[in-house]
């Protein structure tokens, strides 16, 4: 009896899978036919001509895969197979200190940000020159993993500003109490909370504590959400497992989405691509266009954009910790103003006349009388 190899096999339906591509080049399925568990195969999905970058791999070496180039419609809304999310993730977890597993609770997660989060992402693409330079500097300095900048993204979708309905606030949101823990108050003025600079620095301490404490990530990133009291709380409930995903069933709601929000916003900003979500064209602020000078005199936030011929917002933008959109006066301590490197010299030659109140066109009048 004639037996094919299982080699030859294969050369044979790559051949004839190969052959019905070239003869029409129409996707193999498309986000109407459902698939396994309600996925679908990707819109323009074709068979090794536009097949995923992974699967690439199987045949090309690494170094030789270029950057994967999509074409989608506008409004499509890619989906892929469990098989292609459990894959990109595999390839992130070995480059990662974290553990990127993936489940159901990952898998939803992922569908939630790549569909009703879309704009979310697509913000955080937008401003991540602004942030992620400042996230990167202090997760180095403090030697903690570099994917920890995404998790501004889950608490706060990069808006220094956020306030929760517990009354945590920033970038980072952090409570009153764990604020102050790290030197970061608030009065009716100021709110350190919202300072980009300080809050930062606050959280890279906070995750060297807290790993100090846990000696796992995963718990780290509970107890940063639930506080380690539930977390510890969890743990004995557990009978003393370590194990996020054992304890997870003994943690509040929200932290028992926490880590997979947090795995699936790590996935997005790596494949946001691959599911049809594009940054805004419109010029973005970088980090490295800003610089600081520090102020002790009461001076309005209005009158800087005023002098400055700046964008009033944009002034306010750069300096959310002002709560009431004034720098106000100290004897004993400097605040910190954030303008384009540009306006700081102008700022610095000018500073006199901007305090005293007058504006730019008043004193231009003037000194032209």
């Amino acid at each position: 009896m004639f037996l094919i190899k299982p080699f030859f096999l294969f050369i044979l339906l790559f051949t004839f899978v190969e052959a019905i591509a070239d003869g029409n080049d129409k996707p193999i399925a498309t986000n109407d036919m459902k698939v396994d568990s309600a996925q679908t195969f990707v819109s323009d999905y074709t068979y090794l001509k536009n097949c995923d970058s992974l699967y690439s791999s199987c045949f090309i070496p690494e170094e030789e895969i270029h950057p994967w180039a999509y074409n989608f419609h506008k409004d499509s809304v890619p989906s892929y197979l469990d098989t292609i999310y459990h894959n990109r993730l595999q390839q992130m977890d070995v480059k990662s200190p974290f553990s990127f597993q993936y489940n159901e609770s990952v898998r939803s997660m992922i569908v939630f940000y790549t569909t009703r989060r879309t704009r979310h992402i697509a913000r955080a693409l937008q401003t991540k020159e602004l942030y992620f330079p400042l996230f990167e500097e202090m997760l180095d300095k403090y030697q903690v993993p570099m994917e920890l900048k995404y998790l501004a993204i889950v608490e706060s979708a990069l808006n220094p500003k956020a306030k929760s309905r517990a009354g945590a606030v920033g970038l980072w949101q952090f409570m009153p109490g764990t604020g102050r823990l790290y030197g970061l108050h608030a009065n009716s003025v100021i709110d350190d909370r919202m300072n980009i600079y300080k809050s930062t620095e606050a959280a890279c301490q906070h995750f060297v504590d807290l790993y100090a404490r846990y000696h796992d990530w995963n718990l780290v990133l509970a107890a940063y959400n639930a506080g380690p009291g539930n977390v510890n709380k969890a743990i004995r409930k557990a009978k003393t497992s370590t194990d996020y995903w054992v304890i997870r069933q003994y943690l509040p709601r929200e932290t028992q989405s926490y880590v997979p929000a947090f795995i699936a916003v790590n996935y997005v900003m790596q494949f946001y691509d691959a599911h049809n979500i594009q940054q805004s064209d419109q010029q973005a602020l970088s980090y490295f266009s800003l610089d600081t000078v520090y102020v002790n005199e009461r001076i309005s936030l209005k009158q800087i954009a005023d002098w400055l011929e700046m964008d009033e917002q944009l002034v306010k933008k750069l300096n959310p910790q002002y709560k009431r959109y004034y720098i106000p006066a100290s004897t004993n301590k400097q605040y910190v103003l954030t303008l384009p490197k540009n306006k700081i010299g102008e700022f610095i030659l000018n500073k006199e006349l901007i305090i005293s109140g007058i504006s730019r066109k008043e004193y231009e009048s003037q000194a032209s009388e």
